[in-house]
């Protein structure tokens, strides 16, 4: 299928189940933020497992080609508090083992494709380029599954300013993933930097989510085809540019709505 459609990252959680206006005033939560939830802890586990259907079912109403997410080894290792590794070098790649792990059962139990998020590359490029990247490649190692990889500039809730270009990207071109997502649509990157990534599908972010606006289909259509003289049309993937966990979930949709519909105009285009 040419221009199928995915998400990357996050997606919007429930009001009944997190207090999103608690949310909104802070970075990403960790496992310990146990104030956001509005579920007891003798009913949270299910009642999380029961939004991560909703989720999926949104998902799927809409019409998006691809679903599922994991968060990358490099990126845990510069999230996590270490008390006990000697190094953060360390930490990440015993985090890559539990991840290759996790890749493995996702693959038994039938995804087509796994997605690991390393926004962290982006922030810290030096040291992604000292281990990161060797990090990534032994989460992936003896997995023969289809696997993405998504770097960006961060939630656009918390950071509203976007850089011109990368600090680390043409590196991905080493990893094992088939697949590179970026983000082009806030930043509006200058996209001759995919030229780079030859030989990987490539993950177009087309959606702004720092505009609560859902843009039309015809303005998603005119990003894609910003990539398209550097990345071949069979070789192009849509989705946001980042995660859509601080979105409220009516705006989510309508923007993965307007998704889906550009890429059947794109479809219909190159057919015509």
């Amino acid at each position: 299928m040419l221009f199928p459609t995915t998400l990357v990252g996050s997606y919007p959680q429930p009001e009944w189940l997190i207090d999103r206006r608690k949310l909104a005033d802070r970075f990403p939560p960790r496992v310990r933020a146990k104030e956001l939830w509005r579920i007891p802890e003798p009913w949270l586990e299910e009642a999380q497992n029961d939004a991560t259907l909703l989720a999926i079912r949104a998902q799927e109403e809409v019409g998006l080609d691809i679903i599922m997410t994991v968060p990358g080894p490099f990126t845990m290792s510069q999230q996590a508090q270490n008390d006990y590794y000697p190094s953060e070098e360390e930490a990440a790649m015993d985090y890559a083992l539990a991840v290759n792990e996790e890749i493995r059962d996702l693959f038994a139990a039938g995804a087509d494709i796994v997605q690991i998020d390393e926004p962290y590359m982006q922030a810290r490029p030096e040291e992604a380029r000292q281990y990161g990247l060797n990090a990534l490649n032994r989460a992936l190692k003896g997995i023969s599954g289809t696997t993405a990889v998504h770097i960006c500039f961060g939630y656009a809730a918390i950071i509203h300013q976007r850089p011109s270009g990368y600090s680390f990207l043409p590196e991905l071109a080493g990893c094992t993933c088939q697949q590179v997502s970026v983000e082009t649509a806030q930043s509006k990157l200058d996209c001759s930097v995919l030229a780079k990534l030859e030989g990987k599908k490539i993950i177009v972010g087309c959606l702004d989510l720092n505009d609560l606006a859902v843009e039309p289909p015809q303005t998603v259509v005119a990003r894609i085809k910003r990539a398209l003289p550097y990345v071949k049309a069979e070789n192009l993937i849509l989705a946001p540019d980042c995660g859509m966990k601080y979105l409220p979930r009516n705006v989510a949709f309508g923007k993965m709505e307007s998704m889906v519909e550009a890429a059947k105009m794109l479809r219909a285009e190159l057919a015509g």
